[in-house]
Parts: C-alpha cells; structure tokens; sequence
C-alpha cells in the first residue's frame, strides 16, 4: 500500500475545500445576517410577550381551573368513589362469592362426583380390556407394516433414489456455480465500475462542496443569532430608555412635584382632622351611650329596691375628730373600759364619689388625722359587705343610724341616705 499517494490526493482536495470556504463564507454569513435579524427580533418579541402571557394569563388561569377541577371533580369523585363506589364494589363482590360458593357446590355435587364414580367403575375397567385387545392387535399390524412397506422403500432409496439425486446434485451445483461467475463479472463491469467512478469523480466532489456550503451557511446562521441577538438587545434598550425618557420620567416628576404635595396637603388640611373629629365623635357617642346605660341600669336598680324592698347597702366612712361622739350603753364595743381611748361615733354614710359629707374620696374638712373606720352598730353586727368583725358579711343586721332626715338622692354609680 503507497500511503504517499492518499496523501497526496487529500491536500489538493482540502486546498480546494479551504478556498471554497473562503470565497463562500463573507457573501452567505451576510445574507443570512440580513435574513436574520428580523427574525431574531420577532422571536425576542414572542419569547417576552410569552413569558408575559404565562405570568400574568396562564399560570393565574391554571391555578383557578386546578381549584376549580378540585372543586368539581375530584372531591366529588372521590366522595362518590368513597361512599358509592366502594361499598358498592363490596356488595357486589359478596354477593359473587357467594354465587360462586354456590355453584361450586352445584358442580361438586352435579358433576365431579357423577363424574369420579363413572370413571373409577365403568370408564376404567374397559379402558384395560380395550387396552389388552389393542396389543395383540397391533403386534401383527406392526409385522405387516414392516414387510409390506419398510423393506421396499428402503431398498428403493438404497439403489434408486441415492444414486439419481447425487448425479442430479452435481450437474445443478457445477452449472449453478459457472452461472453464478459469469453474472458476477456481467455485474462488475456493468454496474460497479461506472458507479464507482461516477461516485469517485462527480458525487464525492460534489458532495464535498455542498458540505462545505452547508457548514458555512450554519456557522453562518450561529453567528447571525448571536449578532442579532445583541442587536435586538440594543433596539429593546433603545426603546426602554425612549419609554423611560418619554413616559416614566415624567411621570415619575409629576408625582414627585405635584401629587406627592398636593396628596400630604389634602391628608394634612382634611383627612387627619376629619379623621380626628370622627374619632373624638365617636368617643363622645361611647361616652354618651355608657352614661345612659349606667343610668337606665341604675334606674331599673332603684325601682328594683323600690318594689322588692330590698336593703340599701351602707358603706362606713370615717369622720374627723371633732364630730366624734362616746358610744354608751349596751352599744359599746368590746374594748370599752377604764383604760380604753375614746370611741368614735357613728359615721355618716354617703353615697361612695359624690363628694358630700361622709365621702371617702372628698378631702378632709380639717387638718386633723383622719382616724380608722368604725362599725356602725354594737358588737355581734357589721356592715353588710365591710368585712367587719361582728357578724357575717354582707347580713346587714345592724340598726340604722340614729339622728338626722335621710332622704334620696342619686349618686354616680348607688343611691345613699346622707344627713342634712
């Protein structure tokens, strides 16, 4: 094999390819720019439009028709395949089990026994005697078979057939054979050489060429992609920066100078203030709904007591010093004696906040120590409620107290017996 020769017949041939390549490559990669670039952008604009589509149509449509598909069909599917379905699946499967069950038993007892007795003591029995009657018969068709037609056929074949076919084997073999050589020489030189050097000086050039040509227009297309892709990438950014300039700036100052004023201006001016009369409004409505409430409430309270007569409830002040009176008598408490300090006397009862006499919250009327707070009535009863020592608490089993014209008047929250 001359290796030198292959060689030297592939550097023309890629000498030629190169200069093809070369003359080919700068005219299509043009074209195909000018082809291109309309394309790229009619692309670029389907992709972001689609990518809007999905964004802002499909995936919102999709989740609503996958809660709507939950909705409507697949919860009640599977509550029919739940309570429908399945217990009807159990009927039914009970129900042909127990069909089968039955009719194996029909068959057990219809067929397979019958059957089992038939065959055990008739079919059996004559299936031996005529399986007895069948040997002595077949012995002696068997000895015929044999010499009637064995021994012939196969002296036939010995000396007829064998010879015959072998003479008859050779003569097609010899003559299938030359037939064979002379139809492959008839097909070379008809066939194969013509094609071969058809292909060799015509398809493989040509073929060459085309490949080359269809490598350079795909290079040609990538490069044309990526440059109209940076193209497109330019015009979009044109455009942007022309929206921007155009539209979004402007609006972007006019909301900066004029809503962004005028809206602080109308929050400050009206909002906050009507807001705020609103809210002191609504204060004074709850204020006034709580007064009357209060008030009907303790209305009903009074005509309550007053048609009940139930018993007012006291409550134990203290006085100062100078009103103070020494408690005599069976009244005294347990701590009267010879070496016992003065005892207060009785205190006067107010209602609790309106500020008369006898009320814990109004200021003293003098400078003197305000003392600790007494009972009201002798030892073994308190105030109802007080927590005074002397009788359960809140029985009000004391006696009223003595002197002065009660009379009624409302408080803020209870109705008190004061002293004029």
């Amino acid at each position: 094999m001359d290796l030198n020769k292959h060689m030297s017949e592939r550097a023309p041939a890629r000498e030629a390819e190169g200069r093809l390549a070369v003359a080919v490559r700068l005219p299509v990669r043009i074209v195909v720019l000018v082809l291109v670039v309309p394309v790229r952008l009619l692309w670029d604009v389907l992709v972001a439009g689609g990518a809007l589509l999905n964004r802002a149509v499909l995936r919102p449509l999709g989740r609503g028709l996958a809660v709507l598909g939950r909705v409507l069909v697949v919860t009640p599917l599977n509550w029919c395949v739940r309570w429908i379905v399945v217990p009807l699946g159990r009927g039914t499967l009970w129900t042909l089990k127990g069909l089968w069950s039955g009719c194996a038993w029909l068959l057990r007892v219809l067929v397979a026994v019958p059957a089992k007795w038939l065959y055990g003591a008739v079919l059996t029995p004559l299936g031996h005697g005529l399986a007895r009657a069948a040997d002595g018969a077949g012995v002696g068709l068997l000895w015929l078979i044999r010499v009637l037609v064995v021994v012939p056929v196969a002296w036939l074949w010995t000396w007829v057939l064998a010879p015959v076919g072998k003479a008859v084997g050779y003569v097609l073999v010899k003559g299938a054979r030359g037939i064979g050589i002379g139809l492959y020489w008839t097909l070379r030189v008809l066939l194969y050489y013509p094609a071969l050097g058809l292909w060799r000086w015509l398809l493989a050039p040509v073929g060459r060429g085309l490949a080359v040509v269809g490598r350079e227009v795909a290079d040609a297309v990538g490069h044309a992609w990526r440059i109209a892709g940076r193209i497109s990438r330019a015009v979009g950014r044109f455009l942007g920066g022309l929206l921007r300039l155009l539209l979004v700036g402007p609006a972007v100052r006019f909301y900066r100078a004029v809503c962004v004023p005028v809206g602080h201006a109308v929050r400050d001016t009206l909002w906050r203030p009507a807001a705020r009369l609103a809210r002191e409004a609504g204060r004074a409505a709850r204020q006034a709904l709580g007064t009357v409430r209060d008030t009907a409430r303790q209305t009903r309270a009074d005509i309550r007591r007053a048609f009940s007569g139930a018993r007012r409830e006291r409550v134990a002040v203290a006085v100062p010093a100078t009103a103070r009176e020494p408690v005599t008598g069976p009244t005294a408490g347990p701590t009267a004696g010879p070496t016992a300090g003065p005892v207060a006397g009785p205190a006067r009862v107010g209602a609790p906040g309106d500020g008369r006499l006898g009320d814990p919250l109004a200021p003293a009327a003098t400078s003197a120590p305000v003392p600790r707070p007494v009972p009201l009535s002798g030892p073994g009863e308190g105030v109802p409620g007080d927590g005074v020592a002397g009788g359960p608490r809140g029985t009000g089993s004391g006696p009223r107290e003595p002197g002065g014209d009660p009379r009624r008047t409302l408080g803020s929250s209870t109705t008190a017996l004061t002293k004029d």
